[in-house]
Formats: C-alpha cells, sequence, structure tokens
C-alpha cells in the first residue's frame, strides 16, 4: 500500500486531458502537493492510504481555472466609470483616478480583494498586470494563489515609475527576488503599442528573447487603435511588433478584437498567444474576437477577466458561456465553440499560454495539484447529462466549493482559508469612500 497525503473522491472528474474525458466515481491521490494518481474508488482501497480523505459525492472535481488577463488591484475602482468608450474611460476617469490613489497599500487591498473573489469562484492562477508588482507578488504568495506577474512598461511616469527603463529596472528586480517562488512566474508588460515606443519595444524583445520570457500587451482592442496605428506608423500596431522582433511563440496578445487577414497570418507565423476577454469587450464595445478563425488556424486562444474596472467580476465561469456564445453568434456557427472547447480555454489552454501547461491545467500524475470542486446538486444544474455542458452553460462561479494549490485547500465548503472576506469588505469600503470623497 503506497502513503499519500490526501485522497479527494468525487462523483465526476474532469481531467481536461485526455480531450473530452469525463470520470465517474473515481479520486484523486495526492502527495507533496502533486497529483500520484486518478484512480477508480472501488481501487483505492490496499492502494493508496492517506491521513486525509474528502469525499464529494455530488461534486465535479477539475483544474482550477486559468485567468490569463486580468488587472488585479482595479477592484478597488469597480463600478467607478461605467457606460464610457475605451478611450474615454481611460484617459478622463482610469488614469486620473489612479494618479490619484495609486501606491501600495492600494494595490495590496486590492489585489488581495481580486484573489480571493477568483478563489471563490474556481480561479487558482491568473496573469496581473498592474503597477507596483513587487506588492501584487507579495499578496499572490501570502494567499497561496497562482500567477504570472506581467510587470508594466510605459513612456509616462506614474507612482511606481518615472519613465520605461524604471519601469524595466523595478520589474526585473521584482521578478529577480521572488525567482524561487515555484507559485510565481514573471512576464514583459508593455501596456499597449500605443503607450509604448519603438525603442522601448526593441529593448523588451531583446530582454525577453535573452530570458526566454512571454511578453503579454493589449493589442488590436479596437478599431480606433489600428486606424492611428496604420496613421502614425504606416502599418497595423501587430505588423510594427513583428518589425520590432516582439512577436513569437512567448507573446500574449491581449484582446485581438480587429483581426485582417494578414493579422491572421502574422499570428499563425510566429505562434502567437491570443487573450480572449469577451466581458470586457461587450461592455467597452471595443469588439469581437474572432475566436472561430483563430481556432481553425491553429492558434491557441485563451481566456482572461481583464480587470474589475472593466469586467466588472472576476468570474472565469461566466467568460467560458459568454466566450462559447459570442463565438457561435459572431460566426452563425452553433459548433464554433463548443463547450468542451470552452472549458479547455479556461483551463489547460489558459496554462499553455502562460507557459505553465507541464505544472497545472489538466489533472494528470507528476502535474502541481491546483483543483476546484464544482457542486453539481443545484437545481440549476439538473439533470447533467454532460458535464462539459453543464459547467459552461449553467455553471457559475457561486456553484464552486473547494479549491486547491500544490494540494492546500484556499477554499473549503464555500470558506477561503488564506484570506479574511469581512476584512477585504472592510478594506475595500474604506477605499470606496476615500476615492468617492465621502
Amino acid at each position: 500500500m503506497e502513503n499519500v497525503d490526501q485522497i479527494i473522491r468525487a462523483r465526476w472528474i474532469l481531467p481536461v486531458n485526455p480531450r473530452d474525458t469525463v470520470l465517474e466515481h473515481h479520486a484523486v491521490a495526492l502527495r507533496d502537493g502533486r497529483i500520484v494518481a486518478i484512480v477508480p474508488g472501488d481501487c483505492l482501497a490496499g492502494a493508496f492510504h492517506a491521513p486525509l480523505e474528502t469525499a464529494l459525492d455530488d461534486h465535479l472535481l477539475m483544474p482550477g481555472l486559468v485567468n490569463t488577463h486580468g488587472h488585479a488591484a482595479m477592484t478597488l475602482l469597480r463600478g467607478l466609470a461605467d457606460d464610457h468608450t475605451l478611450m474615454d474611460w481611460l484617459q478622463d476617469h482610469i488614469w486620473p483616478a489612479e494618479a490619484r490613489w495609486m501606491g501600495e497599500d492600494f494595490v495590496r487591498t486590492g489585489t488581495r480583494l481580486a484573489i480571493a473573489e477568483m478563489l471563490a469562484s474556481g480561479t487558482t492562477c491568473a496573469s496581473d498586470m498592474y503597477f507596483f508588482p513587487d506588492v501584487a507578488a507579495a499578496a499572490v504568495v501570502e494567499a497561496g494563489f497562482r500567477a504570472q506577474i506581467a510587470f508594466p512598461i510605459l513612456e509616462h511616469a506614474s507612482a511606481w515609475g518615472a519613465n520605461a527603463d524604471e519601469y524595466l529596472a523595478r520589474g526585473l528586480q521584482v521578478r529577480d527576488d521572488y525567482r524561487s517562488c515555484p507559485r510565481l512566474s514573471f512576464a514583459f508588460g508593455p501596456h499597449a503599442p500605443y503607450t509604448t515606443s519603438d525603442q522601448t519595444l526593441a529593448r523588451v524583445a531583446m530582454l525577453a528573447a535573452e530570458l526566454d520570457s512571454p511578453v503579454q500587451m493589449h493589442v488590436h482592442e479596437t478599431a480606433g487603435e489600428v486606424h492611428e496605428a496604420i496613421a502614425h506608423h504606416g502599418c497595423r500596431p501587430l505588423a510594427r511588433l513583428e518589425g520590432l522582433g516582439l512577436l513569437s511563440p512567448r507573446f500574449q496578445a491581449v484582446h485581438m478584437t480587429q483581426v485582417a487577414p494578414e493579422d491572421l497570418e502574422l499570428l499563425v507565423r510566429n505562434q502567437v498567444k491570443v487573450l480572449h476577454c469577451p466581458s470586457s469587450n461587450l461592455k467597452l464595445a471595443a469588439g469581437f474576437c474572432p475566436v472561430r478563425t483563430l481556432g481553425a488556424a491553429g492558434i491557441n486562444v485563451a481566456l482572461g477577466t481583464d480587470g474589475a474596472a472593466s469586467n466588472n467580476a472576476l468570474d472565469l465561469f461566466a467568460e467560458m458561456r459568454l466566450a462559447a456564445l459570442l463565438a457561435k453568434g459572431s460566426s452563425g456557427d452553433p459548433t464554433a465553440l463548443s463547450a468542451h472547447a470552452a472549458v479547455r480555454m479556461a483551463t489547460l489552454g489558459g496554462a499553455e499560454a502562460l507557459g505553465l501547461a507541464e505544472r497545472i491545467g489538466s489533472l494528470e500524475p507528476g502535474k502541481d495539484a491546483d483543483m476546484i470542486a464544482v457542486d453539481m446538486r443545484r437545481i440549476a444544474c439538473a439533470p447533467v447529462y454532460d458535464a462539459h455542458s453543464a459547467l459552461v452553460y449553467t455553471g457559475s462561479g457561486a456553484a464552486v466549493t473547494h479549491a486547491w494549490v500544490e494540494g492546500r485547500a484556499v477554499l473549503s465548503g464555500r470558506r477561503l482559508c488564506t484570506l479574511a472576506p469581512d476584512e477585504l469588505h472592510a478594506e475595500a469600503l474604506a477605499w470606496q469612500h476615500r476615492i468617492a470623497g465621502r
């Protein structure tokens, strides 16, 4: 008999890999934060012994969701400026608010609030692009979360840096400071083509190649962005980025709502990852990412929520459903994005986009035990003919009852294990009064 740390039994297990597989009445054995085996429940006796065993008889066990793009601390700006166009939202509302309130305390509270929301709704890994990445990284470690930190790079000054050179230097220092933390990875985060110079982008391309590091960037978010790029640079943003050496399999293109045939060719040739944020794109009327076209061309499209200031939620279950429906409605093809494909986008596809697929994104022996349990006994979910369809079309983050990161419980019985929601709510309320001037 093999000794393990814990065993988790579930009515259904959705491993994601092999594709479209659903296991019934199976169990997962864990040791040292990793998956040792996934076996039928009736084969456990005599095979494994664990001091801790959890029975989830009405639940589906699956990989934790991977939110590939967001700005965690912007939870404190949730609802501050709704129903505006993108540039009006940024220039007249969000950037002035950030200039007034940005600081370590803001980022610490906002990031912890975001992590709590994500863990409670099934996300165990997220990519965060925001100021004070050192503070965000510390919050991730403290909460037992997993994250890619895409440290910001812009030309204009902020509370975090005076110019692009300082953003780069400080971001790389944070990367060095946390190099030994297995739950943190880092990426360069130049904000967008229109906020970053050729000189800076060329330097980012060089450093990213030297360090074999990802680069995450808002690209082709609106038609206006593309038109202005053509007027100022004589080419579309994606073509400019390729000319500067930025496009590669490490490049994570956020949004991509404007995809012409020549853009598609560049994405395919460079094996670029596309990070799709459907709720944010709809709310800002930015456009529609052509998920069906990109998928047919072999491009990995993953899911993100964007920040709470433009979403206003961080529920990746909602993004799965919306992505599936949008792909169907915008293409006129009800088979454009199946429930099975949507689940993969939110799990293994996200892990692949962030370069973490060897560790997370599917339930397989040897991988880290980043998992969630979803209550399938809800009235709105019954009956369950297809587990993937139930998750995508009737699921929600509110149905998540348990979550583990590296085998450590971070949510149990819908209660957060590493964060205090009452304390976070009080801190958020204090920030609301401060920002609103009350």
